[in-house]
């Protein structure tokens, strides 16, 4: 039997190599970034014309930013593009603002496609089905509806497309708004999300999120086609192991895909973080149970306890020190990846810190304790390895 004071060691040796690999993460994550994001695009002539690209915008329902995003997508700086917007109902009121847009700008070419095609319990893949069997160029843009483009955003996506790479993803960030909801979610997907998205990028890991990604078209249907991962709700996920997996690569573009939706809350990012986590614990269930080990409470903690074991540390003065310090560098990183100095105070950015940081081990909780995930108006559960069945389905028209 093996007594207990080497167990105790034991744990203590774990969390302190857990810490010292995450502050390694911290340090190579905000040198990637600063070496990555913000690269200035070159505007000068190619040698070789640049790829017709289509771009799929699959919508459902209008806030009050849709508009103003949308209409970012007629403006890019990029010499050959299609628009294809892709709206699952007839009565949907993004209808009648798509039209208007087109009649704004007939000079772009764009098309609007009802109805979709249910080809699995995936609507996003359903949605866009039409769209993505009319697309004429060899380069898809698959945006969500709330991104909102610079002019020069496609561009940059393709200077990064190399001969072996396949798809060109934008890090998820967010638009400068007013509000504590926006602070929250800004401090979010610039700190957090931000270095571990980084790091898995740096280390060659799937960290694929496709709500702005430019993808080969032959890559896809190498892969058998966008259809084949509707029965995924992490469809973004699965099609880029898919395609990795025959040989391809994946790059991080140097703008981050900015986030505008026109109805930011608390309740609703913490609702689609849960769910993000939900989707997790069934794709790759041994890498969630380790990540209350990546948030700063939970970590400190464990290294604080662990160094008075080991070292004979004041726990307290090592935890204080320790969170001190996250906390520097975590803006650090905000202002890396937002460019310059995000637009609130920094005793803003301290209380959006804290209730990020407070909120993360109990979105995690959430997500294992309840795991049926609701998207919009549908419920669905997720079997092991990610494939999902829809519960119930609520959409009235």
């Amino acid at each position: 039997m093996i007594p207990i004071v080497y167990t105790v060691y034991g744990f203590a040796l774990f969390f302190i190599v857990a810490w010292i690999c995450l502050w390694l993460i911290h340090i190579m994550a905000l040198s990637y970034c600063k070496w990555k994001l913000h690269r200035t695009v070159d505007r000068s002539p190619p040698e070789q014309p640049y790829p017709g690209v289509s771009i799929l915008k699959p919508l459902t329902g209008v806030d009050p930013n849709l508009f103003s995003n949308l209409e970012t997508f007629f403006l890019l700086d990029y010499p050959t593009y299609e628009l294809l917007f892709c709206v699952e109902n007839e009565n949907d009121p993004a209808i009648m603002l798509v039209n208007s847009l087109l009649q704004k700008y007939p000079q772009v070419e764009a098309r609007l496609f009802v109805g979709g095609l249910n080809v699995g319990v995936n609507p996003k893949i359903n949605n866009m089905q039409q769209g993505y069997i009319a697309a004429k160029y060899p380069l898809i843009v698959i945006s969500d509806a709330g991104i909102r483009m610079r002019d020069d955003t496609l561009l940059d996506m393709v200077q990064h497309l190399k001969e072996n790479v396949a798809i060109v993803h934008q890090m998820p960030f967010a638009y400068d708004a007013e509000g504590f909801a926006a602070v929250y979610e800004k401090v979010y997907f610039g700190t957090s999300q931000a270095r571990m998205y980084l790091g898995a990028d740096f280390l060659g890991i799937n960290c694929h999120v496709g709500m702005s990604t430019l993808i080969r078209r032959c890559a896809i249907e190498e892969a058998g086609g966008l259809a084949v991962f509707a029965d995924y709700l992490a469809e973004d996920y699965f099609m880029a192991k898919e395609i990795v997996s025959r040989g391809w690569k994946m790059r991080v573009a140097s703008l981050p895909a900015l986030q505008n939706s026109g109805t930011r809350s608390v309740g609703a990012l913490q609702a689609r973080l849960t769910r993000w986590a939900r989707l997790r614990v069934a794709m790759v269930p041994a890498t969630t149970l380790l990540e209350p080990l990546s948030e700063c409470m939970p970590l400190g903690a464990g290294a604080a306890w662990a160094a008075g074991q080991l070292f004979g540390a004041e726990p307290l003065a090592f935890f204080l020190v320790h969170v001190l310090v996250w906390f520097l560098s975590d803006w650090l990183m905000l202002r890396s990846v937002q460019n310059g100095s995000p637009p609130f105070t920094k005793v803003q950015f301290l209380l959006g810190w804290v209730w990020n940081e407070c909120c993360a081990p109990f979105v995690l909780a959430v997500a294992l304790l309840s795991p049926e995930i609701s998207w919009r108006t549908r419920s669905y559960r997720l079997d092991w390895g990610g494939r999902a069945r829809e519960l119930s389905s609520k959409l009235k028209f």
